[in-house]
């Protein structure tokens, strides 16, 4: 097939584009993990990730910004797989929620998660605008996809869940809400292993009746 050279010459660009783009988000956040968030100039990010200066910023705006990206993307790697369609369609909703509550276990308590997350928070407490975006671009993603499960559950009988977004909420805050806590807080507390997230469940499953068949 025929590819005009102008089209051939754009998709260079782009290529080369997406490419400073990963490289210059790696840099930075391996020097944030490195050396903390505050201690790392763009200077810095640029002598270990090659380009420019200028182009850091035509790309992520500025530091923030480079935050923000590392933090969108580390939720993109994590996306909680147990929600999506392929993966609930064989699968009790007891047994979706549980999966879903180990792969958020999983993903939250990684070493880099929780540096991450310490930056993000430090970052929030000194601007609101920058906590609202990371609010918006992180945690409600995963409230809207639960609302949206609690919902279809509810409206199909196989739920007594009256308010799925205040559901949601509590459903996280259940599974590591304390736990994130702590290990934000620099507190030696291990995290709920399986069983321990199952024993929390409990209560929960058996209060909104999930998969109840007397619903029906």
């Amino acid at each position: 097939m025929y590819i005009p050279e102008k089209t051939l010459s754009q998709i260079d660009t782009v290529s080369a584009r997406e490419r400073r783009h990963v490289a210059i988000l790696d840099a930075a956040e391996t020097l944030f993990l490195e050396q903390g968030y505050d201690r790392t100039s763009l200077a810095d990010i640029v002598r270990r990730s090659g380009g420019s200066l200028a182009t850091l910023y035509d790309l992520f705006g500025n530091k923030q910004g480079l935050l923000r990206a590392i933090a969108t993307r580390w939720s993109d790697e994590t996306a909680f797989r147990p929600l999506e369609p392929a993966a609930t369609a064989a699968t009790s909703h007891v047994g979706i929620l549980r999966n879903y509550a180990y792969q958020q276990s999983d993903a939250m308590q990684s070493p880099r998660a929780i540096a991450l997350m310490r930056m993000l928070v430090s970052e929030s407490v000194r601007d609101r605008d920058f906590a609202v975006r990371i609010y918006r671009d992180l945690h409600l993603p995963a409230i809207d996809e639960l609302v949206e499960l609690f919902t279809g559950w509810a409206e199909a009988g196989e739920a007594a869940i009256d308010h799925p977004e205040a559901a949601a909420k509590l459903f996280l805050n259940i599974v590591f809400g304390d736990a994130m806590l702590n290990a934000l807080a620099g507190i030696e507390e291990e995290w709920p292993d399986r069983a321990e997230i199952d024993w929390r469940l409990r209560p929960f499953i058996s209060h909104f009746k999930i998969g109840d068949a007397s619903l029906t």
